[in-house]
């Protein structure tokens, strides 16, 4: 039996190339059921004057789709359905109504946050997104990405790509880190001090498996950056916030029996401040006399555009009680989630043993492609890019707040991507962003960074790294028309 070519379509809003779509196609048609093992499909000519592409387009999807065992080719004759066809999927059978497990009962443990990231996943669309840490198209430096990943699926690269490292990581990439990404901050490691890991997210989820237990007390900047709140929630350990001001956290405010403490210095999450080498100094003699942990998230310090990057905290370190966190994904995109450890061996066995018994390693192919950009010159290059847009549109942005009388909070920074700002007291910014939401302005509200059920909610952030220049005046004036 031949299937009809009219039973074939293309579906406007597809993604990916001519042949992928009609490869999809067939294969669907196949796993639903709808074309059975032995039927003719149309001939290649027939089927693309029917969809309106190339008759090379049909036989390359074709071919593929006999590669891979949905279809056979016999001779003269055609194409058909193979007897060795995938078995169509069952259908789902009927659920009872109502849902039979009780899962306020079954779930033992819930990792919901109260303050989830509202942000659509159209946002590029939206005319005024104040959006942080998406990634700017024009600002990415996707021809090279694109050409090192090419060269990292190569037949030279094949076993860092397809290699099981257990516990390990891509050495090429860890020498990297250790030779120039390290050094640049002033901190000098060995191999065995360094884990990567899936962005610096889930550095902060492996560092607080390793030290904390609900005997010990973790102190944390307020405003602070919710995810590590919420990671150290459901760790249940004690929690001591502790504010911030204008110069980051305050180090005789943390509580004289904190085990570890959390921050970070580069540029404070959320208000941007950078905290002095004075300061930083001062720390680390508080947590010397208290015998406490310093977890030091060097949050964007590749972007200090408007002065030059103070020492990481843990390059004052003599001590080795500092846990360095490090991630490329702000700095390349979100999306690459890739980030490193730095900590005494003690510390870094541990963090390996329990990443191996989570998810083994980060993917070997996404290592050496990052491996391939840093080395090869393209990380600073677009360091350097970023910096010089982003200073620009920072000075754009300042002079439109200026412009229309609103009030930065976080004033001192050495650059970063955001301004933390404060409306009028007793404004609800969260009731005002989704307002605003509606005229296309994105910005995110403040309540969330703050600890205890008396959050204020006066407070936003606005950030410039994935907005065009040009459209930022006219969104700060609807967000200032918003608030009078």
């Amino acid at each position: 039996m031949s299937i009809p070519v009219e039973t074939f379509f293309l579906d406007p809003k597809a993604q990916g190339t001519l042949q992928a779509q009609i490869q999809q196609m067939i294969a669907a048609g196949i796993l639903s059921g709808r074309f059975r093992r032995g039927e003719k499909l149309p001939s290649t000519r027939k089927l693309a004057q029917h969809l309106g592409v190339s008759r090379i387009t049909v036989t390359l999807a074709y071919t593929e789709l006999v590669a891979n065992d949905y279809l056979s080719s016999r001779g003269r004759s055609g194409y058909f359905v193979s007897e060795t066809a995938p078995e169509p999927m069952p259908d789902r059978p009927e659920m009872p109504d109502g849902d039979p497990v009780d899962w306020s009962h079954a779930i033992g443990q819930r990792f919901i946050s109260n303050f989830a990231i509202e942000r659509p996943l159209d946002w590029s669309k939206y005319r005024y997104p104040f959006i942080y840490g998406q990634t700017d198209p024009t600002l990415f430096d996707h021809a090279h990405w694109r050409l090192c990943a090419l060269r990292a699926l190569g037949q030279k690269d094949f076993g860092a790509m397809t290699a099981d490292y257990y516990d390990q990581d891509d050495p090429q990439l860890i020498e990297f880190i250790l030779r120039h990404s390290l050094p640049r901050r002033g901190i000098h490691a060995r191999p065995s001090e360094v884990l990567l890991t899936l962005g610096a997210q889930n550095a902060l989820w492996l560092t607080v498996q390793v030290l904390l237990t609900p005997q010990r007390l973790a102190a944390i900047e307020n405003p602070c950056y919710p995810a590590l709140r919420d990671i150290l929630t459901q760790s249940h350990c004690r929690l001591a916030p502790v504010d911030v001001d204008q110069d980051g956290l305050l180090p005789d405010a943390i509580p004289d029996d904190s085990d570890v403490i959390f921050t970070t210095p580069s540029h404070q999450c959320p208000t941007s401040a950078t905290m002095p080498v004075a300061r930083r100094r001062r720390l680390l003699q508080r947590a010397r006399d208290m015998g406490a942990l310093i977890v030091e998230d060097d949050y964007e310090f590749e972007m200090s555009f408007l002065s030059p990057a103070s020492p990481a905290l843990k390059s004052l370190d003599a001590d080795g009680r500092v846990i360095y966190v490090g991630s490329f994904s702000k700095s390349l995109f979100p999306g690459l989630r890739l980030g490193y450890l730095v900590g005494s061996e003690p510390f870094i066995r541990e963090a390996r043993a329990l990443r191996a018994s989570v998810l083994r390693h980060p993917p070997g192919h996404i290592q050496r492609t990052a491996a391939y950009f840093l080395s090869l010159g393209h990380y600073d290059a677009q360091i350097r890019r970023m910096s010089k847009v982003l200073a620009e549109r920072r000075a754009v942005m300042e002079q439109a707040v200026r412009d229309y009388g609103l009030d930065i909070a976080g004033a001192r920074s050495f650059g970063g991507s955001s301004l933390w700002m404060r409306a009028p007291e007793g404004t609800d910014m969260g009731r005002v962003a989704k307002e605003l939401m509606q005229t296309g302005v994105l910005f995110e509200a403040g309540e969330r960074f703050f600890n205890g059920p008396d959050a204020p909610k006066n407070f936003f952030r606005l950030a410039y790294s994935s907005i065009p220049a040009d459209r930022i005046p006219e969104g700060i004036r609807r967000i200032a028309e918003a608030l009078r």
